[in-house]
């Protein structure tokens, strides 16, 4: 198995060639994206454009160095993500390009237009086949399918059920229709009744109204249940679960499934970026940024999905945790920073599932320019 080459800048700086600006636009060469886009190409530029009261998505200044460098290789980039399916400020493409907008996503800083990818109510569908263990084929955004080049930007950072999310996660979640996340969702909510304190906090948050309160205590409907783990995010006692064990391995493989959909509908045309900054417990989806739990780090920039996660996965542990965060456990340099958050979640097998079908490699060579 050969080993993937990423490329690494940290986050020093004494002078104008050394700060993240130049950085971002030197990872681009160095990494090789200029190789793959084309003249004329439309170029999709993935990322999150982060949930209305969250903070800690990708700025819109670094943005603006990728699309400068698209620009330069006479292509014409867009920005763009998919509509969630959870009911929050981007569950159509309307509030969606608002949320943008509001953002910082305007075109005068970032000097590229924002396509939605799935439509006004993600029904803008196309079939890959990928004929894997759980799908023979994915529903992914059409606008991100028939873009001539991609490259994916992910803010690094810990995830509910997946463990932490990054550049597999992003073009799994971010790349599918709402179907399609729901085909890799497919957990099952259950409610622990003794802890359940019958806030209602659930209730309201349920995009499919599949939550009831019932004698002062929520009912979880299973025939509505979508399973996208949105009640889990608010429950202040932690009394709605999945089964964990069979679930969440699952849950992980289906996701990867749908990233690998993705990255083979671009192969080799398609490039990833991680921003190891602001590592904050939850996905950029959650109306809130806690606090980071490890120090700020750098940039990596890589062709292979799987060895990008990987490494920015042992960057972040190789860290000391912040006493002061959500972090509750694992705090020293070397241990798993998101076990130490969640201790059911396994992130590793996102990359180890990854490998196994054939995405990328976890053998990785660091390179810091």
């Amino acid at each position: 198995n050969m080993s993937s080459k990423v490329y690494f800048v940290d986050f020093r700086a004494r002078t104008d060639k050394n700060n993240k600006i130049s950085k971002i636009r030197n990872l681009f060469d160095r990494a090789g994206f200029g190789q793959f886009i084309q003249k004329d190409d439309l170029t999709a530029v993935k990322l999150h454009f982060g949930e209305r009261g969250g903070d800690s998505f990708i700025s819109p200044l670094f943005v603006r160095q990728i699309t400068d460098k698209v620009k330069e290789r006479g292509a014409k980039p867009f920005l763009t993500d998919t509509n969630t399916l959870y009911s929050g400020s981007r569950h159509n493409s309307v509030d969606h390009l608002l949320t943008a907008l509001e953002h910082g996503f305007d075109y005068t800083v970032t000097g590229a237009p924002i396509i939605i990818a799935d439509g006004l109510h993600s029904e803008n569908a196309t079939e890959i086949n990928i004929d894997k263990k759980h799908f023979s084929k994915v529903m992914l955004a059409t606008d991100i399918v028939s873009a001539d080049s991609m490259i994916v930007l992910s803010h690094f950072k810990g995830h509910e059920m997946a463990g932490f999310g990054g550049a597999i996660k992003n073009i799994a979640m971010g790349g599918a229709v709402a179907l399609g996340k729901k085909q890799q969702h497919a957990l099952k909510v259950v409610v622990d009744l003794d802890k359940c304190i019958g806030c209602s906090k659930c209730v309201a948050v349920c995009p499919t109204k599949a939550i009831a309160m019932v004698n002062r205590k929520a009912s979880v409907s299973h025939d509505l249940c979508i399973g996208c783990g949105e009640c889990l995010t608010v429950c202040p006692v932690q009394a709605n679960g999945i089964d964990w064990e069979t679930d969440m391995v699952d849950f992980i493989e289906r996701m990867t499934e749908y990233s690998y959909g993705v990255h083979k509908s671009h192969e080799g045309r398609i490039g990833y970026m991680n921003f190891l900054m602001d590592i904050t417990p939850d996905c950029d989806c959650v109306p809130w940024s806690d606090i980071p739990i490890v120090p700020d780090i750098g940039i990596l920039a890589s062709l292979d999905p799987v060895a990008i996660d990987q490494a920015s996965f042992d960057l972040v542990n190789s860290q000391p945790g912040f006493s002061n965060s959500l972090l509750s456990s694992n705090l020293e340099a070397g241990a798993d920073k998101f076990k130490g958050l969640r201790p059911h979640t396994d992130g590793s097998i996102q990359m180890k599932y990854g490998e196994e079908i054939g995405m990328g490699s976890r053998d990785y060579e660091l390179i810091a320019l």
